[in-house]
Protein backbone atom coordinates (compact mmCIF):
# COMPACT_ATOMS: atom_id res chain seq x y z
CA UNK A 1 0.00 0.00 0.00
CA UNK A 2 0.87 3.61 -0.78
CA UNK A 3 0.19 7.07 1.05
CA UNK A 4 -3.34 7.64 0.21
CA UNK A 5 -4.14 11.41 0.41
CA UNK A 6 -7.51 11.08 -0.30
CA UNK A 7 -8.10 8.32 2.70
CA UNK A 8 -6.11 10.85 4.78
CA UNK A 9 -8.25 14.37 3.77
CA UNK A 10 -11.56 11.86 4.25
CA UNK A 11 -10.93 11.41 8.02
CA UNK A 12 -9.72 15.55 8.11
CA UNK A 13 -13.12 15.73 6.69
CA UNK A 14 -15.20 13.69 9.19
CA UNK A 15 -12.71 15.28 12.15
CA UNK A 16 -13.96 18.43 11.50
CA UNK A 17 -17.12 17.70 11.12
CA UNK A 18 -17.39 16.48 14.61
CA UNK A 19 -15.36 19.21 15.70
CA UNK A 20 -18.91 21.64 14.49
CA UNK A 21 -20.79 19.89 16.60
CA UNK A 22 -18.79 19.87 19.28
CA UNK A 23 -18.34 23.73 18.91
CA UNK A 24 -22.21 23.66 20.00
CA UNK A 25 -21.55 21.60 22.90
CA UNK A 26 -19.16 23.74 23.93
CA UNK A 27 -21.08 27.24 24.11
CA UNK A 28 -22.96 25.39 26.96
CA UNK A 29 -22.62 25.85 30.41
CA UNK A 30 -21.40 23.02 32.35
CA UNK A 31 -24.70 22.94 34.51
CA UNK A 32 -26.53 22.68 31.37
CA UNK A 33 -24.16 19.77 30.01
CA UNK A 34 -24.78 18.16 33.24
CA UNK A 35 -28.21 18.20 33.45
CA UNK A 36 -28.86 16.42 29.54
CA UNK A 37 -27.75 12.98 28.88
CA UNK A 38 -27.95 13.34 25.55
CA UNK A 39 -25.40 15.98 25.58
CA UNK A 40 -23.27 13.96 27.23
CA UNK A 41 -23.63 10.19 25.30
CA UNK A 42 -22.95 12.81 21.93
CA UNK A 43 -19.86 14.30 23.66
CA UNK A 44 -18.83 10.66 23.98
CA UNK A 45 -19.18 9.72 20.82
CA UNK A 46 -17.95 12.83 18.63
CA UNK A 47 -14.61 12.24 20.88
CA UNK A 48 -14.37 8.83 20.56
CA UNK A 49 -14.49 9.24 16.56
CA UNK A 50 -12.52 12.19 16.34
CA UNK A 51 -9.59 10.78 18.80
CA UNK A 52 -9.78 7.29 16.25
CA UNK A 53 -9.69 9.10 13.27
CA UNK A 54 -6.37 10.51 14.45
CA UNK A 55 -5.16 7.58 15.34
CA UNK A 56 -6.11 5.97 11.84
CA UNK A 57 -4.13 8.68 9.94
CA UNK A 58 -1.11 8.70 12.43
CA UNK A 59 -0.97 4.68 11.54
CA UNK A 60 -1.60 5.89 8.29
CA UNK A 61 1.47 7.72 7.50
CA UNK A 62 3.76 6.40 10.01
CA UNK A 63 3.07 2.79 8.13
CA UNK A 64 3.70 4.60 4.45
CA UNK A 65 5.61 7.03 4.99
CA UNK A 66 8.05 6.55 8.25
CA UNK A 67 7.89 2.83 7.19
CA UNK A 68 7.13 1.59 10.79
CA UNK A 69 4.24 0.97 12.62
CA UNK A 70 3.53 2.10 16.31
CA UNK A 71 3.17 -0.59 19.74
CA UNK A 72 -0.12 1.31 20.61
CA UNK A 73 -2.62 4.32 20.03
CA UNK A 74 -0.90 5.99 22.65
CA UNK A 75 2.86 5.56 20.89
CA UNK A 76 1.32 6.60 17.17
CA UNK A 77 0.79 10.29 18.81
CA UNK A 78 4.39 10.17 20.21
CA UNK A 79 6.37 8.86 16.82
CA UNK A 80 4.48 11.36 15.11
CA UNK A 81 6.01 13.79 17.41
CA UNK A 82 9.45 12.60 17.30
CA UNK A 83 8.77 12.43 13.22
CA UNK A 84 8.28 16.20 13.36
CA UNK A 85 5.10 16.37 12.25
CA UNK A 86 3.77 18.71 15.25
CA UNK A 87 5.35 19.47 18.49
CA UNK A 88 6.37 16.71 21.23
CA UNK A 89 3.99 19.04 23.42
CA UNK A 90 1.24 18.75 21.39
CA UNK A 91 1.91 14.71 20.55
CA UNK A 92 2.11 14.51 24.35
CA UNK A 93 -1.15 16.23 25.05
CA UNK A 94 -2.77 14.39 22.66
CA UNK A 95 -1.12 10.65 23.19
CA UNK A 96 -3.14 11.13 26.24
CA UNK A 97 -6.23 11.03 24.46
CA UNK A 98 -5.60 7.31 23.46
CA UNK A 99 -6.56 6.40 26.89
CA UNK A 100 -9.70 8.49 26.95
CA UNK A 101 -10.73 6.94 23.51
CA UNK A 102 -10.20 3.35 25.46
CA UNK A 103 -12.44 4.34 28.29
CA UNK A 104 -14.99 5.72 25.89
CA UNK A 105 -14.65 2.69 23.31
CA UNK A 106 -14.51 0.05 26.07
CA UNK A 107 -16.49 2.18 29.10
CA UNK A 108 -13.63 0.59 31.55
CA UNK A 109 -15.08 2.74 34.02
CA UNK A 110 -18.07 4.80 34.61
CA UNK A 111 -17.03 8.36 32.49
CA UNK A 112 -16.61 11.64 34.67
CA UNK A 113 -18.46 14.05 32.97
CA UNK A 114 -16.91 16.67 33.91
CA UNK A 115 -13.92 15.66 32.95
CA UNK A 116 -15.88 15.01 29.34
CA UNK A 117 -16.81 18.48 29.20
CA UNK A 118 -13.03 19.71 29.76
CA UNK A 119 -11.82 17.23 27.73
CA UNK A 120 -14.01 19.18 24.78
CA UNK A 121 -12.12 22.32 25.57
CA UNK A 122 -8.82 20.88 24.88
CA UNK A 123 -10.28 18.96 22.10
CA UNK A 124 -11.22 22.03 20.14
CA UNK A 125 -7.83 23.44 21.26
CA UNK A 126 -5.40 21.47 20.00
CA UNK A 127 -6.64 19.04 17.35
CA UNK A 128 -7.64 21.82 14.71
CA UNK A 129 -3.68 22.10 15.70
CA UNK A 130 -2.79 18.45 14.79
CA UNK A 131 -4.94 18.88 11.61
CA UNK A 132 -3.09 22.03 10.08
CA UNK A 133 0.24 20.03 10.44
CA UNK A 134 -1.28 16.85 8.71
CA UNK A 135 -2.99 19.52 5.84
CA UNK A 136 0.48 20.55 5.46
CA UNK A 137 1.51 17.18 4.77
CA UNK A 138 -1.26 16.15 1.85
Amino acid sequence: MTFEKKIVIRKIKMIEKDLENLKKIARLSLRDYLSHAEYQAATERYLERIIMRMIDINYHILAEIEKEMPDDYYQSFVEMGKHKYFSTKLAENLANSAGLRNRLAHEYDEIDQKILYEAVQRCLKEVPQYLKRVIKLV
